[in-house]
């Protein structure tokens, strides 16, 4: 069975703040792409040593429609070769939230990292958003697994 993605574009209108003029807004960089990039619309250089964080504008200021959520997740790359990372990974942009987004990027690599204006430092998803409703119950079916978690399927 192939999956694919839903490839309907869906409207999400978007602020450019003052500090984020000159950069190109968030884009995905090949057809196939789930995320879009995400770029840094710092005025200086942030500078993180080894084990900090910092939260770094975007200068963006999004309303989701209904039933929608911005994901923001770690770009690989920025991992695998540098140890960067997203310490809340994945953040979540509720529908609801019209201020900046930032992002919060640490350095859990082992030189200092320089966040320049303009990187890409991070990528976007955006996704679906199903609500529950609790139901209470006495007693809950039984499974093979049972109560077993962390590490209890022995994978």
């Amino acid at each position: 069975m192939t999956l694919r993605m839903n490839t309907t574009p869906v409207d999400v209108r978007i602020i450019r703040l003052p500090h984020s003029e000159g950069l190109p807004l968030p884009a995905y960089t090949t057809a196939g792409a789930a995320g879009f990039d995400f770029l840094a619309a710092n005025s200086e250089a942030i500078t993180l040593p080894p084990g900090a964080r910092a939260l770094v504008p975007t200068g963006l200021c999004v309303a989701l429609p209904a039933g929608y959520e911005l994901q923001v997740r770690p770009r690989s790359g920025l991992a695998l070769k540098h140890g960067i990372t997203l310490p809340n990974t994945p953040g979540t942009i509720d529908e609801d939230y019209r201020g900046e987004i930032g992002i919060i990027v640490m350095n859990a690599g082992v030189e200092t990292f320089v966040i320049e204006r303009g990187m890409r430092i991070a990528q976007g998803v955006l996704a679906p958003v199903s609500r529950l409703n609790w139901q209470e119950v006495d007693t809950l079916d039984e499974t093979d697994r049972g109560a077993g978690g962390f590490g209890s399927t022995g994978h």
